[in-house]
Formats: structure tokens, C-alpha cells, sequence
């Protein structure tokens, strides 16, 4: 393993990861567990910020960690954990939530986003303080590097802030983590409306593509992209949104250049392009849903998998709290 630690979480808020959650998030960490020392981990106290059902969260945090394992996360070379299954996340969260700022929660813009669907007297605290939890889960594995897009870059510093506030107040205690921009994956869209994000939380199922989607599915949501009355496979953002959405996923998926998939095509029109990109998410998701599939069959395994996961994890976050809890004041836990 190498010596730098990566840190990073995601939600199990839905039944299947989608395209954007795989493009990225999901398959830079499977690059990154080669070169760095990682840790990930399901963050489900994050899921329970909004109403939710106690057994859907159940379902979707198994499938979220064996979807990660097909994916090619592997629990011998990175350190892969339910969150909480570590108290720790939950304590440090406590702490620096007493060292942040009302004013300075406040201007986070994911709460004001999520604040404004359902109204902010409707909100949670927790949704409140959504990002000292988040904090709290980097700063406890003394994170050198946190892979982010460009949407989370407000929360790392906030991360940052923190972990400085308290190494200045008690201590050199916290690594300042710094941002590990992701390789330039664009904003995939939506494919029924290409000028919004593909999100769980604002698209259509048609606009989505999951990554546990059947093939004839996934065929079926690229053949109904909308696209535009011209014939030409170009990228052009402003004039062809949608056919530039899927210029990206296939150039993502490929390897090859944008450049290049348009000079393929050319004004042939879409059919061929939708039925060649249909094909290459089919053959890159289908391995993946398979075995998803299994993995979820052994519940035992995949049981013992996470325990010990979080048992490696508490390892690393217990010897963060024992030196937290020293430099502020507060007696060893038995």
C-alpha cells in the first residue's frame, strides 16, 4: 500500500449506485486503493439526516458495500466499512461540532439546496450539521488526500478550517487533508432533461442509468435519450446537450476521445451510436450486477467482510479519539 491515505464515503440512499455515482466516484477508488492507502466506507449516519425507512437503510447499505466489491474494491488491499459500525465517526463529530461556528454552518450550500425542497423549519440539526459529521469521518484516519468533485470542495474545507481550529487550540493533533481533484470525469446528465445532473434525487427512472439496471433496460433508457432533430454526432454543449452527455459517457466508458467517437460516426444519425453505446454500458455494468447478485446471496460473508472492516477502521479511528480526548480535557473511555 502506498503511504499517502485516501479517505471517502458514500451514501446508501438508493437501491443501485448510478452512471455519475460509478463514473465519479466509485471506479477512481478502485484505481486508487493501487497507489494509496485507503479507506472507505458506507456512510449511512449521513443517510438518516432526512426521513427515511429503517429497513430500506438496512437493504441499501448491503447492497451499496456489495455493489462496491463488484465493482473491484478490494477488502485486502483497502479498508472497506460501514460507518456506523465505528462510534468514533459519531464522537469526533460531537467535538467539532463545539468548535464550529453557527454563522459558519450556516453558509454551506448543501444545506441551503436540500434545506429549500422541503423547507428549512423541516430540516434536521443533522442535515444541519451534515458537513461536521463529514469532518469528522475524514479527520479521524488522519486523511493526507480526500478524493472530491468540484461540488464537494466547500466541505473539504470546512475540514480543513476545523482541523487547523483544533491543532491551533489544543495541539498538533489532525492532518490538513488536501483535495485530490479527480480526473476530469464532466458532469454526467441526465438523459431526459441533458441541462440537469443525473441525480436520485431530481431525475426521472428514465433519465437514470443504474448500475443494477437488466441489459435490455440500459439498451432501452440510451435508445429514448433525448437528443435533438439534427443527425450529426458532434460535441457542441450549447446546441446538443444531449447527444454531448453521451458523447461523455461513451468517451468515459471507452477510453478513446470525443473527438474520435464523433469522427466514427459522423452524420450517420443516432441509431448506430445509441445501439454501440447501449452495447459498452451493457458490457461494462453487466459483470458488475452479476456479481452484486452473489456477493448479496453469501449475506454471511459479506457480514464478515464489513466487520472486519470496521474492526481495521476502528483501529486507526480509536487511536484518533484516545489523543482527541486527551488534548481536550476529557478522561479515556474503559
Amino acid at each position: 500500500m502506498g503511504s499517502r491515505r485516501v479517505f471517502s464515503g458514500i451514501q446508501p440512499t438508493a437501491d443501485s449506485f448510478h452512471l455519475g455515482n460509478y463514473l465519479g466516484a466509485v471506479r477512481q477508488w478502485v484505481d486508487l486503493q493501487e497507489s494509496r492507502d485507503a479507506v472507505y466506507c458506507v456512510v449511512d449516519l449521513h443517510a438518516i439526516t432526512v426521513p427515511y425507512d429503517p429497513e430500506a437503510l438496512r437493504r441499501r447499505t448491503r447492497v451499496a458495500a456489495a455493489q462496491l466489491i463488484a465493482a473491484g474494491l478490494d477488502p485486502e488491499r483497502c479498508i472497506l466499512f460501514v460507518q456506523s459500525q465505528v462510534p468514533e465517526h459519531a464522537e469526533l463529530n460531537w467535538v467539532l461540532g463545539c468548535l464550529t461556528g453557527f454563522g459558519e454552518a450556516n453558509r454551506m450550500t448543501q444545506f441551503k439546496d436540500k434545506s429549500a425542497r422541503g423547507g428549512a423549519d423541516q430540516a434536521s440539526v443533522g442535515l444541519f450539521t451534515y458537513p461536521v459529521l463529514q469532518a469528522a469521518d475524514i479527520l479521524l484516519y488522519r486523511t493526507d488526500e480526500v478524493p472530491v468533485g468540484e461540488d464537494q470542495r466547500q466541505h473539504l474545507e470546512l475540514s480543513r478550517t476545523l482541523a487547523q481550529r483544533f491543532n491551533h487550540r489544543f495541539g498538533e493533533t489532525f492532518v490538513i487533508p488536501a483535495p485530490y481533484i479527480l480526473p476530469a470525469v464532466s458532469k454526467i446528465t441526465d438523459l431526459q432533461d441533458p441541462t440537469a445532473k443525473m441525480s436520485k434525487s431530481s431525475s426521472t427512472p428514465q433519465g437514470i442509468i443504474d448500475l443494477l439496471d437488466e441489459p435490455d433496460a440500459i439498451r432501452r433508457k440510451i435508445a429514448r435519450a433525448v437528443t435533438d432533430t439534427e443527425t450529426a454526432v458532434r460535441a457542441d454543449e450549447e446546441n446538443k446537450p444531449g447527444v454531448t452527455n453521451l458523447l461523455r459517457i461513451y468517451s468515459a466508458l471507452s477510453g478513446d476521445s470525443i473527438e474520435s467517437i464523433a469522427a466514427q460516426y459522423g452524420d450517420s444519425g443516432y441509431g448506430k451510436f445509441k445501439k454501440d453505446l447501449g452495447e459498452l454500458v451493457v458490457d461494462t455494468f453487466g459483470p458488475i450486477r452479476e456479481r452484486t447478485a452473489k456477493i448479496l446471496a453469501d449475506s454471511d460473508a459479506l457480514d464478515a467482510v464489513l466487520l472486519d472492516g470496521a474492526r481495521r477502521a476502528r483501529r486507526i479511528a480509536g487511536e484518533t479519539m484516545a489523543v482527541v480526548r486527551d488534548r481536550c480535557g476529557l478522561p479515556p473511555v474503559a
